[in-house]
């Protein structure tokens, strides 16, 4: 019994090393193999594949294989490989066109095309065969092939999978739009749940379309798809997708309306509409969306919501105009007035009587008024936390805005204990350290500034980040700290929209510390100063000496971003903005505008217009 164990273990060791030494040389044809196939040194890299073939049949070493015998002209050893794997594979039928394909390149056309329609008639009700064969053809451009692979794969299957995302793939690489259009529409008459699905393939199937031919085409084809089909939903969601594409909300709102009406909706549909209008900065179809379901009634789910938004549109619409009027704000401020006594002034109305409030104070001039609001909103019952802290700090900077300095100080102080691990925290914490800047505590301001840096929001960390170079590049320079103190000041003039005074000083500054290293930031704030008056030609006046005075300062990739954003969202010069952009991408990579300016060139290479959100807004040095 020993000896026989003994045996056994030893031919368990031999057949072990044997193995290993087999693998070993295994690893070393293929990367010999690998080495000479990538070099194009094919008749060395088919002596290796073709051993390594026989001792495996592996997917890549087949294809390199044939790779091989077809670049030496091989077509005979290529011919016996394939017809090799057909016989001991017979139901993978996409080794058929790997032979058409062979038979095509020796010129044996008639041979060709025998082979791909035999493929053809031995096609099976399966669904991988299916997909295997048609990835075949598509492999050697064999398009219509692959055409007819879906076709008859789709009476194979008797509907059970229609194959309409592959054809529709393939129709477009043919450019057969109309054929490309009507399968993706099928589709969803067969599966609605695939509507996202079709809007992402037809996102890039429809680019370009610089003469709007396909688009105009599609709602052609959803329009007749409506009236054949009323009951299905689909193809009237799928035409608003289309006029939102087109930035066309006229057209959108028209078929929202129409759909909400037909299915008794509670205007939810609407709403979202309502929403993307409003960020494409289109007021009137946002306006008029949210009029329709206020129509539905006071019972009607989004009634409150709808008459809260509609105030804060009439709000957007009015301030970012460059010539409201105050007969304009002050109708504003009877709407927001109308509405509050309608619904009251309760937990659900917080924010609007914030913003009431903010229309009080910062424009109209009656921040007392403002004050009394805001007090009256802090003691209303059950009051969400979060709604409490955002009217604090509304009610601070109108105590900041005011002169009372302290007063705002202590107001912000308490957000920032109580929402210490929170956006609204570190909000109140930047306008905190603002504080200790305005009021010459520099070190202080700069130690809060610099725990901000890691802040969780971009916008928070930003200007936390650049106040705290602002004060480091303009301190230690000379014994004094009278320019930054009379900076700080003129920051706060301008908060306070006290325009003339602040620019007044900045003057003053500049003409008694002609040479300090503040003279960059002068600048940037007299662009703000006018950006806030929109007094945009005025503004880039400011930041273009920036770029040219100030190339290689800290200021100067803010001011070619400004400049971008200027020229593309005011002054609508696409050219002039896609330049700005472009030299931030060039000449300033570690610029933390690079992202958003490559992103935005982009687009304008492409000729995309995209869609504005709250996010789209100039970055400010300090806010």
């Amino acid at each position: 019994m020993m000896k026989l164990a003994l045996k056994g273990i030893l031919f368990l060791l031999i057949y072990v090393f044997s193995i290993s030494l087999i693998n070993a040389q295994n690893q070393t044809d293929e990367r010999l193999a690998t080495q000479y196939f990538n070099n194009q040194e094919y008749d060395k890299a088919v002596i290796y594949y073709e051993k390594l073939f026989n001792h495996s049949n592996n997917v890549t070493y087949y294809n390199n294989l044939l790779t091989c015998f077809i670049e030496l002209k091989e077509f005979k050893n290529a011919e016996k490989l394939i017809k090799k794997q057909i016989k001991h594979f017979p139901f993978e039928l996409g080794y058929y066109p790997d032979l058409g394909n062979l038979y095509q390149l020796d010129n044996q056309l008639s041979k060709s095309e025998q082979t791909y329609s035999k493929a053809l008639k031995l096609l099976s009700p399966i669904q991988t065969q299916i997909i295997e064969l048609a990835n075949g053809y598509l492999k050697y451009q064999q398009n219509d092939y692959a055409i007819q692979t879906y076709l008859k794969g789709r009476k194979l299957l008797k509907g059970s999978y229609p194959f309409n995302f592959e054809l529709a793939q393939v129709y477009n690489l043919q450019g057969k739009t109309e054929e490309m259009l009507m399968e993706y529409l099928d589709i969803l008459a067969y599966q609605e749940s695939y509507l996202q699905s079709v809007q992402n393939a037809l996102q890039t199937a429809l680019s370009p379309d610089e003469n709007g031919e396909k688009k105009a085409l599609l709602k052609s084809l959803l329009i007749k798809n409506i009236q054949k089909h009323p009951d299905k939903k689909v193809y009237a969601e799928m035409l608003i997708w289309v006029y939102i594409q087109e930035e066309n909300y006229d057209g959108a709102f028209i078929q929202a309306k129409a759909l909400d009406k037909r299915n008794k909706e509670f205007g939810n549909r609407i709403i979202a509409l309502a929403q993307l209008a409003l960020a494409s900065k289109n007021y009137d179809v946002a306006i008029q969306c949210y009029q329709y379901v206020i129509g539905k009634g006071a019972d009607n789910y989004y009634y409150i919501s709808s008459k809260i938004d509609l105030v804060n549109v009439y709000n957007e619409k009015i301030t970012s105009s460059k010539n409201y009027t105050q007969e304009d704000l002050l109708q504003l401020e009877k709407t927001y007035l109308s509405t509050i006594d309608e619904l009251g002034k309760t937990p659900e109305t917080a924010s609007l009587i914030n913003q009431l409030a903010h229309l009080q104070a910062f424009y109209i001039g009656q921040p007392e008024v403002a004050i009394a609001l805001l007090n009256e909103v802090l003691a209303i019952p059950r009051l969400k936390p979060h709604d409490a802290a955002k009217n604090k700090i509304e009610l601070a900077d109108i105590y900041l805005f005011t002169e009372k300095i302290w007063d705002a100080s202590l107001l912000y102080s308490q957000v920032e204990k109580e929402f210490k691990y929170d956006q609204l925290g570190e909000i109140a914490k930047f306008k905190n350290a603002k504080i200790s800047f305005y009021t010459g505590d520099f070190g202080w301001a700069k130690a809060q500034l610099d725990v901000l840096k890691a802040s969780t929001s971009k916008l928070i960390a930003n200007d936390a980040m650049q106040l705290s170079i602002l004060i480091t590049d303009n301190i230690g320079i000379d014994t004094t700290k009278a320019p930054l103190m009379l900076f700080a000041q003129a920051d706060l003039l301008a908060f306070q929209n006290k325009n003339v005074e602040a620019l007044h000083l900045l003057d003053s500054l500049k003409k008694g510390y002609p040479y300090h290293t503040i003279a960059d930031d002068i600048l940037f704030k007299r662009f703000e100063i006018y950006y806030k008056q929109q007094k945009y030609d005025e503004a880039i006046t400011y930041l273009k000496e920036i770029t040219s005075s100030y190339p290689t300062d800290i200021l100067a990739d803010d001011a070619l971003y400004n400049l971008a954003l200027i020229y593309d969202n005011h002054f609508n010069d696409k050219e002039k903005a896609a330049a700005y952009y472009k030299k931030i991408m060039f000449d300033y990579q570690s610029s933390i505008y690079v992202v958003d300016a490559r992103k935005r060139y982009r687009e304008l290479e492409k000729g995309v217009k995209i869609i504005k959100t709250d996010d789209d807004v100039l970055k400010f040095k300090t806010n």
